[in-house]
Order: structure tokens, then sequence, then C-alpha cells
């Protein structure tokens, strides 16, 4: 009997049943009974309160509150009793089944006494006791939105406080309290602005740090963390009085915990810098700053960097290459310290590579590698150009290193090379050269392949274009391909190696000029014969391994058709029905079971739409009960999401055509948006998709015309009415709002495409409003931005003679047309703006 199925049976109209549940609980919170079996019942209850999904989180927390209040109060008098057991893995499950009742209850204003609970064992002399509360506490405070414990956070922190002093004579005590006062920084904001609080707490964290117990000085370390990224304000004087030692000397740490913690203060400071300078930079001219950046890393940079530096050359021969450690640390700080600081890195790195580039120790010839790599993302380009001259044939060279470490570093490098600007390699001088060492890299151990892969996307990235009659990568393009088909004949994905090459063919597919297009075909020829031989082999897929390994390769193939059909565009047609009749036996064989392989089987049809445009007629009778199973699976809602995609697509490619298909896409699309079920994510572009409709069959539209204005009238009332408490909240927000004004564009646009402009004149005035109202919102995004004045130019095109000049002529749609009209040149948004003026103009004259 699972824990779940015992809450239920406490609520049972069963007489019988509620006994045997109720004697059930009784048995796992008893004192009496074995450890594991109490572990166990801790555990289980706590997952049957928890999840990590919103919905199943909330149908969790309603089944423990329809519980009778004598069950709820035995059971959570027998969680907080076994935190006095000397059975510690029982303590530590009732500890996070204590935090599971108490997220559940506490914002409901239930179980206001168990903080109270919890203090009052803190103050006890029981050890056992105090660091099982200790801990119980960091799991609330872990668990719990800190606004509902802020009022709690004095004697929150007072018993953590005393918990975590160098006075606590157990080591045990002082890591529980250390690790409460992480979960607990964020709602103790308040005590953090008073100077005397702040002190005390600087101090217990600074001399935790100095603790005889490795475990307190890692919690310590990683505490001082968390408070430089939600403190960074208040550190200047704790940095210049005790953290710049501190953390230094915690970098050198011989314990890789400690050491990784230090390390990690720096990166986070490091973060804080980055992001100071980026609000910096998109403050308006004359508005004063909310923060002050102190400039840490620069400041400290002496003392800093030469510790990174050395700690670059501490790789562990026989790491897992996967695994975090110390050099990996020190080259992840150091790049954000090149980010950070900018131009100022490379006159202090530059000897360093120097002089161990050629070292016959290749620990540090790996460290010069990989230092000269992490800082090319920060310097100005013209400073790192001579630079990358000057080092390219060395790294091209070590892509040949007797030394894997040295060899991956080395690829790894050239990857970044090939993502700066362009014009910072010669490309008449070096590209032949690294071209040859990155195909010799591809046939070399997994771990470099993933490298040479990179490398190669970024070079055609930057080199490339559809567009183009040829371009550098030409005469190297059939060759890459066909080096990449061979390494990908194996059965094997090692370090995601195979993945990275079918990525890099895809991207190849994407990029390559015309004159390209013919080894382009070939590839995806080749690809489909992979694709079929995939889909005859999964009923020999047996094990769950095996079905994930191939529903992969099969995501990886199409990945690569769906980049050829976009490249290719109607000369896709000589292969279109293999392409079709192979997604569909997929889609067949897969039956639901693949959601990825479904998601990318249908990027592979929107692809082909827009290739084949009404020629895909003929593919959508077989197609349809696929898109419309689609549609209606709101478990898959990314699979859904895209599934509204394509009807956006066929729509658009088959124009007045796609009307004998709109009563079902309309009737389908509305259920969608009334589901509460189907993850909202997916309802912003269902409102797109209206627009699209709308613009494809045009006066024909007017059918649909009552039903999808009342829906965006009430999508409208629902954005007006949501609150920006979170930036998800406000990230969906917009997504919304772009949704809106998409359907409005796409309807003004295919209603007066047909002369029916006059049937959206009542809606004037609600759009105009709503537009008002989003205006003077401070978080709207530019995409929002962007869509409020195309959706103003379309108005106004749509009624040239003054019948909506009263309302064009608001102030504040000047202010907004003005506001796109300043973006930066060549932008959309400017574009648009320019093409609004000139219609409102013309709408108001």
């Amino acid at each position: 009997m699972s824990f779940a199925e015992i809450l239920g049976g406490t609520l049972s109209p069963d007489a019988n049943v509620r006994d045997q549940a109720t004697r059930t609980l009784e048995k796992l919170a008893s004192e009496s009974g074995q450890p594991s079996v109490r572990s166990a019942a801790g555990i289980a209850l706590k997952n049957a309160l928890t999840a990590k999904d919103e919905t199943r989180q909330e149908q969790h927390s309603q089944r423990w509150l329809q519980v009778d209040e004598g069950t709820r109060s035995q059971v959570k008098q027998g969680v907080l009793v076994t935190l006095g057991s000397e059975n510690r893995q029982a303590t530590m499950a009732a500890a996070q089944a204590i935090a599971a009742i108490t997220a559940t209850e506490l914002p409901q204003g239930q179980w206001q006494d168990v903080i109270t609970t919890l203090l009052q064992n803190v103050s006890t002399t029981s050890t056992g006791l105090k660091i099982a509360s200790l801990q119980t506490i960091g799991f609330i405070c872990e668990s719990i939105n800190p606004d509902i414990l802020a009022t709690q956070s004095n004697l929150i922190l007072t018993a953590v406080i005393q918990g975590a002093t160098a006075e606590e004579p157990s080591q045990e005590v002082r890591y529980a309290a250390i690790t409460a006062l992480l979960n607990s920084l964020e709602f103790v904001r308040q005590n953090f602005e008073n100077e005397g609080e702040r002190n005390v707490i600087m101090q217990t964290v600074c001399e935790a740090t100095q603790s005889p117990d490795s475990n307190v000085q890692a919690a310590a370390f990683e505490c001082l963390v968390r408070i430089m990224q939600l403190y960074y304000d208040k550190m200047r004087f704790y940095m210049e009085k005790a953290l710049y030692g501190l953390t230094v000397i915690g970098m050198k740490h011989e314990d890789e915990k400690i050491a990784l913690q230090a390390i990690e203060f720096w990166s986070t400071v490091c973060d804080e810098e980055i992001e100071l300078q980026i609000e910096e930079e998109t403050r308006e001219a004359g508005q004063p700053a909310e923060r002050d950046n102190y400039q840490f890393a620069k400041t400290t940079l002496p003392q800093v960097l030469p510790t990174l530096l050395f700690l670059l050359t501490k790789q562990d021969d026989d790491a897992d290459e996967d695994e975090w450690n110390v050099s990996m640390a020190a080259a992840t700080c150091l790049s954000l310290l090149a980010q950070t600081i900018g131009n100022d890195i490379v006159a202090p790195v530059i000897p360093f590579v120097e002089q161990n580039i050629r070292n016959p120790d290749w620990h540090h010839r790996e460290a010069a590698v990989m230092a000269f790599g992490s800082i090319l993302d920060g310097p100005d380009p013209n400073v790192l150009t001579p630079l990358v001259s000057q080092a390219l044939p060395v790294l091209i060279e070590m892509v040949k290193d007797q030394v894997v470490q040295v060899k991956d570093s080395a690829a790894w490098t050239l990857g970044r090379v090939c993502d700066l600007p362009i014009e910072c390699i010669q490309l008449d001088v070096h590209l032949h050269s690294m071209i040859s060492a990155l195909v010799a890299g591809l046939e070399d151990s997994p771990r470099i392949v993933a490298n040479c892969c990179w490398a190669v996307m970024n070079l055609t990235e930057q080199l490339g274009g559809t567009d183009l009659d040829t371009y550098a990568m030409s005469q190297y393009f059939e060759g890459i391909v066909t080096t990449l088909m061979r390494i990908t004949e194996a059965n094997v994905n090692e370090n995601n190696s195979r993945t990275s090459a079918y990525e890099a063919m895809a991207t190849l597919a994407s990029t390559g000029a015309r004159d390209t297009h013919a080894v382009i075909a070939k590839l995806g020829v080749a690809i489909l014969d992979r694709l079929d031989a995939t889909i005859a082999g999964i009923a020999q897929a047996v094990g769950i391994d095996d079905r994930l390994a191939l529903a992969e390769l099969q995501s990886n193939l199409l990945n690569v058709l769906t980049n050829v059909a976009r490249t290719l565009g109607r000369q896709i047609s000589e292969i279109s029905d293999r392409i079709m009749t192979s997604v569909l036996q997929l889609l067949n064989a897969n039956n639901g079971k693949q959601a990825a392989a479904a998601e990318d089987a249908f990027l592979l049809v929107g692809a082909l739409i827009t290739a084949l445009e009404s020629d895909f007629t003929r593919y959508l009778d077989s197609f349809s009960p696929f898109l419309y199973n689609a549609l209606q699976n709101h478990e898959e809602y990314q699979l859904c999401s895209i599934s509204v995609g394509l009807i956006g697509d066929i729509c658009r490619s088959l124009g007045q055509d796609a009307a004998q298909h709109c009563d079902q896409f309309m009737t389908i699309l509305l259920q969608n948006l009334e589901s509460n079920v189907l993850h909202r994510d997916v309802k912003p572009g269902i409102l797109s998709c209206f627009g699209d409709i709308a613009l494809a069959i045009g006066g024909r539209f007017e059918t649909y015309l009552e039903v999808t204005f009342r829906v965006l009238m009430s999508a409208c009332n629902l954005s007006a009415g949501t609150q920006a408490v979170d930036f998800d909240t406000i990230d969906y927000n917009n997504q919304l709002r772009v949704g809106i004004f998409e359907a409005f564009v796409g309807i003004t646009q295919g209603l007066k495409s047909d002369g029916k402009a006059q049937l959206i004149h009542s809606q004037v005035q609600s759009i105009i409003g709503f537009m008002n109202y989003v205006y003077i919102d401070q978080t709207r995004s530019e995409d929002v931005t962007k869509g409020m004045i195309g959706l103003l130019g379309d108005l106004a095109d749509a009624f040239p003679g003054g019948e909506i000049r009263d309302y064009l002529r608001a102030d504040w749609i000047q202010a907004l047309i003005r506001e796109g009209r300043s973006s930066a040149r060549g932008t959309s948004l400017r574009v648009i703006s320019r093409w609004a003026r000139d219609m409102v103009k013309q709408a108001t004259a």
C-alpha cells in the first residue's frame, strides 16, 4: 500500500478502510518501529505531498488538506517525535516529511507553531535533536515561499546563528546550522538591511570558513556564494576586510569541495558584475544607475588570476571528463573573468600561455591551451586578432598532440576561435590548415569529435548563407560531409559524438551556398536511407535503453532532413514522396511512445509544407489524422504546440484552398483554448494561428469572427488582469500579448484583402483601449511593441478614409511610434515603425 493510497484511505466512506489507513499511519510513525520502515514512511509521506509538476503538486496538497484534522495531527506529532530518534536515517526522512507538510499547510494558515517547536528543539541539550531540527528548518526554508516565513525571520535567524557560531562545540550542529542559514538567506533580506545584524551574519559565516571540519568550511563558502548573489550591493566593506583573502586561500585548499566553492564565489562575482554591465549598457541616457558596480573582479585581478592559472594545471589524470573538478571550475571562472574585465585580462594571461604551451608536462600544455581559449570571449576583437593569428598554427598542431586531454582542449579552443568575429581569422592563411586539422580530428576519439564538430558548425555559420553563390568552405564541403557520414555509420554515441556529427551535418545543410546544393541533395537521400533503416528496426528495439537510443538517432536524422528541405526549397519535391512515406511510417510505428521523435517529424513536415507550398495538398489527407491526434494530445504539450504551428504553415502555403480544412482547425483550436489541462505556453500560439488562418482565407474568415473576437477579448482581459509577480509571469504575459496582436494583424489584413475591413470596425475601440493599457506597462517586451505598432499600421491602412481618425490621434500612439523609430538602424522594429507612421498620417489627414 503506497502512502498516497493510505492518505486516500483516510478519506474513504468505508469505516474499515479508514481504520486500516489510520492504523498504518500510526505504525509508520511509531518510535518502536524498525528504523528502515520509519525512514521509508517519512520519504513516502514526503513523496505523497510533493511533485515537480505544479498541477500534480496542487492535487497532492488538496488531498492532504482533505485528510481529517485528527489524522493529520497524529502524523505531524509522529514525525516531530521522530526528530529526536537516534537513527539518523529516520530523522532525515522525518525532516523532509515535516518540510513537505509545512509547505502545504503554512500557506493555508495552518500548523503555525511548527517553526516555534523546531526553534525550541534547537535550544535543547540533545545534539541529535538540534541537528535534525536545524536540518528541518533548512528544508522548510528551501521549499516554501520566502514571503510566508518573513515574519519569523528574526527567530529563525537567531536560532541558526546560535548553532553556527564558533562557540558551538559540535561541528555537526554547526554544519546543520550553516546549511539552514544557506537556505534561509533569501527571506532574511530585512535583517541584511540592518548593519548590525548583517555584521553578525557575515562574521559567523567567515568564522565558519576556518572551521576544523571540512564540511562546515565548504558549506560556509557556499553561503558566501549565495550571499554574493543576493546582496552584492552590501559586500564592499566585507570584501575589503575579509572576503578577498579568505576566498583566495580557499581556492588553494587541498579539499576539492572547499576549493570548488571558493572558485564559485569568484564566478558569482563575475556573474553579478556582467549583469551590472548589461544594465549599464541598456540604461537610458540621464537615468541614474539602480546599483553600483564595485568592480571587485578588476580590483582583485592580481590576487585571483594567478591562483586560477595555477589551478588550471591541477587536472586529475584519472578523472571522468564529465566530472566537475578544480581545473574545470577554474577555467569557467577565468572565462567569466574575461567577460567581466575585457581587454585587461589579456596582458597577464598571455605570458602564462607562452611559457607553458610547449611544456613537456602535458598538464601545463593543456592549461596553456585552456587559458587561451577561456579569454576569447570578452576582449575586443581587434585586440584578439593578432593573438589569434599567432596562436592558430600552434593550436592546429596541438589537435594532433599525443595526449588526449591536450587534443580535446585544442579542438575546443579552435571552436572558440571559430566563434569569434570571422575577421579575427586570416582565412587565406589559416582556413585550409584549420579545416584539415578539424577533419582529421573528426576521426579521432569521441571527445575530440564533438569539439571538432562544434568548430565546423561555428565556421560554416559565420561564412555561409543559402543566398550565396559560393563561400569559403565550398571546396571543402563534400569532404567534410563525407567524413561526417563515415564516422556516424557505427552505432555508437560515446561522448555525444554521433549526435554532434549529425548536428554538424544539419548546420552545413542550412548554411551551404548554392554551389553545395547538389551535395546537400545527395546528403538528403543518404540520410533518408538511414531513417528508413531505423524505422525497420523499431520492432527489434526491445529494452528501454535501445528504444531511447533509436529515438535519439531518428531525431538526429530528422533534423538533418529538415534543414535539407529548408535549403533546397522546391527541389526537395524530388524526394518528398519518399520523405512523407517515411514520416507517416515513423509516426505510425511510434504510436505516441517517443514524443521527441514525433516532434522532430512534425518539424520536418513543416519544412516540407513551406518548401512545397500548395503542392503539399496531396499529402494532407494522409497526414491530417496524425496532426489532429497531436493537437488533442495535451500531455505532450510541445508536440501540440508544434502542431498549432503546422496549421499556420498549412494555411500560409495553401492560401484560400485552406478554407475547406478550417472548420476542423478552428474547432480543435478553440477547444484547446478552453482546456484546463493543456499547458498555458501553447495558448499564445493558438491566438497567433487565428491570424494565420484569417490571412490565408481572407473574407471567408467572417464565419469565425464572432467567436474569435470573443476569445481575443477574453485574452485581453486576462492579460490586463495579470500581475507582474515574477519573470515567468511577465514573460508569459508578453507572449500572450504578442499572440493577441498577431491574431488581430492577420484578421485585419485578411478581411481588408477581400474588401471586408468594415467587419473589424466594431472592435477598434476595444483593441486601441487594450493597446493603450499595454503601452503604459513597463514590462512589455520589444516583440510586444513591434506587434502593437504593426497592428496600428494595419488598422490605419484598413481605414484610410478617416473612420478611426479620432482613435489614431491619441498622443500615446504618436509616442509609441516614435519609440519604435528610435530603435537601432536596420532593425525590423524601426522599419515597421516608419511604415506605421506613414499609414497613421494618411488615416488621420
